[in-house]
């Protein structure tokens, strides 16, 4: 474990929401990040049925909702660090990918080639599971393939964030690759 992580753990009890018999037990451990950002890390596992789920809270993040743009046109690019919040839209328009926000949204922090990997595991299993007849397997070939490009810093791209509630944000290698639009509804609340 790393000097600057704090470790602590509670165990509570209530029942697990999958088995319904075992006790929740909670692991906390509150990283600091290189960049001086807090991140706390929780796990919930279930005693009996092995039920677990993780989550990441930032706890030192930028709160203005708005729309943070990230133009990736190196390998360098992909290091960007990326906190999206669960009510924070991703998309990357070239690709027409898009991680909708919802109800079993969660926090994640990563970075651009860690999003990347993510979209190409959730299309891989997408494709295997069409029928090998299936029209949309060329289009879904050539979406991987992009997809292989990008993650090789080989293909340029945009990622977009779209936070309506505040919390998301990017932290870009290349500062003149970012914008930050702040929302229209967070200029009339602080003109309020």
């Amino acid at each position: 474990m790393s000097e600057k992580a704090i470790d602590t753990q509670e165990t509570f009890s209530f029942k697990c929401p999958a088995c319904k018999d075992g006790t929740i037990k909670i692991d906390k451990v509150t990283y600091d990040l290189p960049d001086r950002d807090k991140v706390l890390i929780l796990k919930f596992e279930c005693d009996k049925c092995n039920f677990h789920t993780n989550d990441v809270i930032p706890l030192t993040t930028r709160m203005d909702s708005g729309i943070m743009t990230l133009k990736i046109t190196s390998e360098n690019d992909l290091k960007s660090k990326i906190y999206r919040s669960p009510m924070g839209k991703l998309e990357i328009p070239e690709l027409e990918l898009i991680v909708e926000p919802g109800p079993s949204a969660k926090f994640y922090y990563t970075n651009v080639e860690g999003i990347l990997v993510r979209f190409e595991r959730a299309v891989s299993i997408y494709k295997n599971s069409l029928d090998e007849n299936d029209p949309q397997i060329q289009e879904i070939s050539d979406l991987l393939k992009d997809l292989e490009c990008a993650i090789n810093g080989k293909f340029k791209f945009t990622l977009k964030i779209t936070d309506p509630e505040g919390g998301s944000y990017i932290i870009p290698e290349n500062k003149a690759n970012y914008s930050f639009e702040r929302s229209k509804n967070n200029d009339n609340q602080k003109q309020d």
